[in-house]
């Protein structure tokens, strides 16, 4: 099975993946955020390097998912999706200024040819967390090129993601509040949220917690 983990910066997708992952014997494949070259030049000035950081990502994740597509007999969770890179990320620079029409444009161009030649995960894991849980998670984890992200800028994903996610239709989904929740010191935080996906998996149907 392919399945992926989807939300804001500092919602928590690694650290959760990586439990499900030890709990279930999954394999992690991770955003490529570590040796990205754009990254901290992106948080520095966002117009100049948008449509660069946006293309190495796209890019990352389409790798990721044909790998994703030629292990079969593996289940893989995947820390972020493409469909974020389209539907959140670019579409937000693009809304807020910081991205221009010509590199929005081919972009989304690239974007929907990739998406000839893919398919969805198997479940999508959304976990959705307010500005005070994201802006405190990014503050403990000190990536030095994070520490200074407008919040404005988080909120202006989180309401996209609220968009996306209320819209999705390609697959399985479960939503996860994880604005009061501990599953990294909280056994039972943990195990609510795996109950939900043998749930989910069995049944096929979409939850919210």
């Amino acid at each position: 099975m392919h399945i992926a983990i989807t939300g804001n910066i500092g919602a928590g997708k690694t650290t959760l993946a990586e439990k499900l992952a030890d709990h279930y014997g999954w394999e992690v494949y991770y955003e490529a955020v570590d040796g990205n070259p754009y990254l901290a030049p992106f948080y520095s000035d966002m117009p100049k390097w948008s449509f660069h950081l946006q293309i190495f990502f796209l890019n990352s994740r389409f790798e990721q998912v044909l790998k994703i597509i030629n292990q079969q007999e593996k289940t893989i969770i995947q820390d972020r999706t493409i469909y974020e890179d389209a539907y959140i990320f670019a579409q937000n620079l693009y809304e807020n200024g910081q991205m221009n029409e010509t590199d929005y444009t081919t972009y989304r161009g690239l974007f929907n040819t990739i998406m000839k030649a893919i398919s969805p995960p198997d479940l999508m894991i959304y976990l959705k967390a307010d500005i005070d849980k994201l802006t405190s998670q990014i503050k403990k984890r000190n990536r030095d090129f994070e520490q200074n992200i407008d919040p404005n800028y988080l909120i202006s994903l989180n309401k996209l993601y609220e968009g996306f996610t209320k819209q999705y239709q390609h697959g399985k989904l479960i939503e996860i509040d994880v604005n009061n929740l501990d599953f990294v010191a909280k056994a039972d935080d943990f195990k609510s949220i795996v109950d939900k996906i043998d749930r989910t998996i069995n049944l096929g149907t979409q939850l919210k917690i």
